[in-house]
């Protein structure tokens, strides 16, 4: 990890991650804040039982302050790319925004690759980002 500047802009937004919380009994929260193992494991037990549910809701500002650290930044914004995921994964929507074209289209003919590819996609989301904003 590195240090972080005070001039830096956040990579993630802490308003999107506690938006996810209130979805987060399905692991949605996780999944943006980069830990899709713990986000699979919220998603088949409600959140363990609603119990991680709850302690997560004292545990995302440190979740938030280390995504910052993580996460590459450059033009493509985190929060943009999860909320079009989120809501219009199946159309390829974050594709064609990371400027994907070719999977993005193809995501549009088939509905996010039969849903398969959205579900790779809450795994590597933050990668793929940090990726391109590296390059940038």
């Amino acid at each position: 990890m590195r240090s972080p500047t005070a001039t830096e802009p956040p990579t993630h937004n802490l308003i999107i991650g506690y938006v996810l919380w209130i979805f987060g009994f399905m692991g949605a929260h996780r999944f943006y804040y980069g830990r899709p193992i713990s986000g699979t494991v919220y998603f088949f037990t409600l959140g363990l039982l609603f119990i991680g549910w709850i302690v997560d809701l004292f545990l995302i500002p440190a979740m938030d302050r280390a995504a910052d650290l993580r996460y590459a930044r450059g033009p493509k914004d985190y929060s943009i790319s999860w909320v079009l995921l989120t809501f219009l994964g199946v159309f390829g929507v974050h594709r064609f925004y990371l400027e994907k074209w070719l999977t993005g289209l193809i995501y549009l003919l088939t509905g996010g690759v039969f849903l398969l590819g959205v579900l790779y996609d809450y795994w590597t989301l933050n990668g793929q980002v940090s990726e391109l904003n590296r390059g940038a």
